[in-house]
């Protein structure tokens, strides 16, 4: 089905359209550039369809999370209706060096569809990856926001913070919702937050109602942007959350 992912090749996140670069040091003039072309390429303008990564933690202890994501993704896609299209990009990663990413997807059953699809493997976190993966759809496609769920962080915080740091300079904020209370994680996390001007939350295990006022104020900032997030967070607890952290 069109959007099914691929078997990864090398480190880099597989999809149909080829792999993401492995970040290297970059000069200032590189940073420079990089950005400039970003925003040149980026259709961040009134109307555009909204683009949001969608980035899930698939390993073993994920079930849970997984399962109820499932079920509520719908709920993004519902969310924006009134504000415009959106299209999500789903990436997660699970067993040894695996981490995917589908096509771009804009309809709800197709998307819920593949995630039935996925079970979850035991393996080590990988969100320089998922991170590496919007940088790089932040230069080709204009992505809007990102949400990444998930309850540990495996990997070196300073490597994550610089290819974070990169999606600030972008403007792509990446949503962090967190599952339990693993300390490693929540610092790892909340940098992240910061350094893309996004925000950090907790919730509770099995929280399907948490959850899904989370997934449905991200939705509406990469449809609608900030004004949408804050009209949404007039009557939402979840976008009032969101819109509290942000810059």
């Amino acid at each position: 089905m069109s959007g099914e992912p691929i078997k990864p090749r090398g480190d880099a996140v597989s999809t149909k359209a080829g792999g993401v670069p492995q970040a290297g040091t970059s000069t200032s003039e590189d940073i420079a550039a990089f950005v400039a072309q970003a925003r040149a390429l980026s259709p961040h303008a009134p109307g555009a369809k909204g683009r949001l990564i969608f980035a899930l933690d698939a390993t073993m202890s994920r079930q849970p999370t997984w399962d109820m994501a499932c079920a509520l993704q719908a709920d993004m896609f519902r969310e924006t209706a009134a504000l415009g299209s959106l299209d999500i990009r789903l990436v997660y990663y699970r067993g040894f060096n695996e981490c995917r990413a589908s096509r771009w997807i804009s309809d709800s059953a197709k998307l819920a569809t593949l995630m039935s699809k996925i079970d979850c493997r035991g393996g080590d976190t990988q969100i320089g990856k998922v991170l590496s993966e919007a940088r790089r759809e932040a230069v080709a496609s204009g992505v809007r926001a990102v949400v990444f769920v998930g309850d540990a962080m495996e990997e070196k915080v300073d490597e994550l913070c610089a290819k974070a740091g990169e999606l600030g300079m972008l403007k792509v904020p990446v949503f962090v919702f967190q599952e339990g209370h693993d300390a490693v994680a929540e610092q790892a996390f909340r940098e992240i937050a910061r350094l893309t001007g996004g925000a950090w939350c907790r919730f509770d295990p099995g929280a399907a109602a948490q959850l899904r006022e989370l997934l449905r104020a991200a939705a509406a900032y990469a449809a609608g942007g900030r004004e949408a997030l804050l009209q949404l967070a007039k009557t939402a607890n979840g976008a009032a959350m969101l819109i509290g952290q942000m810059k």
